[in-house]
């Protein structure tokens, strides 16, 4: 028996059989694609769609507690606070930057708090509609009436079941956006047949593709029901707002203790509240209260850090004061001279004039100014003894400059992706990246400037020396060879070669 025949009544009979069955499995594959509406139900409200706004939000609170943690507060003690740039422009006392990483973690916990408020007020529990006032009150006063305040060992148990929902949120996040893009391709395709009874048009290979695709979208959203299970989507607002809240004391408790806070709401220095050794060992002669132990972490413990005013203080110490670059808007500008600064040192003779009119173009008027006071007058003959000091100048000066200004580039970047508010893990204060301490937010704007004007100075005069050894090296090529060119060279090597115009 032929599918198609070819002529006379027949043929007609079976167009039409062929083009009804075509419509019955298309209506069928369309009913696939259309996801079920989930019935209304009586129980708590699930988080729903808003599963990815908490997964962000609870990311954003487990980096801050492992920013907490003993290695990095040791890394933070006796590492990051020592850096020669923060030394040398930022600040030379312990109690200043440390101060100031205190602050920035408390204000990234103090942002978190507002988007945990804001979540809890969907909340069917009373207790928890109360977060942000509770929140406030723990951190004026210390008192946790809802004992939200968990142990090390609870608060690490959860940190792992935050981490697993986080997890598998982020994947049911990419799960939907290909079950998004499978059925797009499934439509395109049916699409691609026309209408009625012209849809036997849909060639057998079509067909057999809609069918593979079809396959796809069941297996897709066979995944994306599981993740929904599994991830955030399926807990109660309730469940997630119950963990977030915890969460958010147990860290500021935290806080408190590991960096102490001072009669003036200032946190003291870390050094009189933990150390990696007394935080397991205390010495008998600490004259501080005991610092916060893995073992227990209780609403009692946290009442000698009562102190008013905490985090209003955090969020003002992160204000860039007057003489900064950041008081003065000018700390990304700086960030892009030092590193274009940083990469023409490496190859000074293959800087062209359109790169110096670049570097040129991005000075400040009182840069420029200083440079030209500098370079004003006589210019020092091509000496390699000179030259050498000062590469030797540039690199050191560039050893601790450089890495404030890609810090300043990082800190930027971890914020700008802050505020798309992506699921994804970002860096930044209490995120294992950047801190703010590390950039030229906070720096000296007078020393910075120096430190540019000394760089300037000393490529312009490695930049001309490079440029006459050139020089000479091809006049004596010439010379050797017999070529009549003297005149081009003599010319090349008159120039003064200066950076500045």
């Amino acid at each position: 028996m032929y599918l198609y025949p070819t002529s006379g009544a027949g043929a007609c009979v079976c167009d039409v059989d062929l083009a009804m069955a075509l419509d019955s499995w298309l209506t069928k594959v369309r009913s696939a694609i259309a996801s079920p509406r989930t019935p209304p139900s009586n129980k708590a409200p699930h988080v729903g769609i808003l599963a990815f706004e908490v997964a962000s939000l609870m990311s954003k609170l487990l980096h801050i507690w492992r920013a907490l943690g003993d290695a990095a507060l040791a890394r933070l003690r006796h590492d990051l606070i020592n850096l020669d740039g923060v030394r040398k422009v930022v600040s030379d006392h312990d109690a200043v930057l440390l101060g100031l990483a205190s602050a920035e973690l408390a204000d990234a916990l103090r942002l978190a708090s507002r988007s945990v408020a804001a979540l809890a007020a969907r909340c069917a529990d009373p207790s928890l509609r109360e977060f942000a006032d509770a929140f406030a009150e723990f951190a004026d006063t210390g008192r946790d009436p809802h004992r939200w305040v968990a142990t090390w060992k609870e608060m690490d148990t959860r940190a792992h079941k935050m981490e697993k929902q986080v997890a598998a949120t982020t994947a049911l996040r990419r799960a939907m956006e290909e079950l998004a893009d499978a059925e797009h391709g499934l439509r395109k395709l049916l699409q691609s047949g026309g209408a009625g009874c012209h849809r036997r048009s849909l060639s057998a290979s079509k067909i057999s593709v809609a069918a593979e695709q079809q396959q796809l979208i069941f297996a897709k959203k066979q995944e994306v029901k599981h993740l929904k299970q599994t991830s955030l989507w399926a807990c109660t607002v309730d469940a997630v707002v119950s963990s977030l809240a915890r969460a958010a004391f147990t860290i500021l408790a935290r806080i408190k203790f590991v960096f102490g806070a001072g009669h003036d709401h200032r946190p003291t220095p870390l050094h009189r509240s933990l150390t990696l050794s007394s935080a397991v060992h205390p010495s008998a002669d600490t004259q501080s209260p005991p610092p916060l132990s893995r073992k227990s972490m209780s609403m009692e413990e946290a009442l000698f850090m009562k102190r008013r005013g905490f985090l209003e203080y955090s969020s003002a110490a992160l204000v860039p004061p007057p003489g900064t670059l950041g008081a003065a808007a000018l700390a990304p500008r700086y960030a892009g001279l030092i590193i274009s600064i940083e990469r023409m040192a490496r190859s000074p003779r293959l800087v062209g004039p359109e790169e110096r009119d670049e570097l040129y173009g991005m000075l400040t008027a009182s840069v420029r100014a200083q440079l030209r006071a500098r370079l004003r007058g006589a210019v020092a003959e091509a000496d390699t003894g000179l030259a050498g000091q000062w590469r030797a100048a540039l690199s050191g000066i560039l050893e601790w400059l450089a890495p404030m200004a890609h810090a300043t580039v990082r800190w930027q970047a971890e914020r700008s992706l802050e505020q798309r508010k992506t699921t994804t893990e970002t860096a930044g204060a209490g995120r294992g990246g950047v801190l703010l301490l590390q950039t030229l937010q906070l720096a000296d704007r007078g020393k910075v400037e120096a430190a540019v004007a000394e760089l300037l100075v000393g490529l312009n005069y490695i930049w001309r020396f490079e440029k006459e050894m050139s020089c000479r090296a091809l006049f004596a090529m010439h010379a050797v060879t017999g070529a009549g060119a003297g005149g081009e060279v003599e010319l090349a090597a008159s120039g003064n070669g200066t950076v500045i115009p």
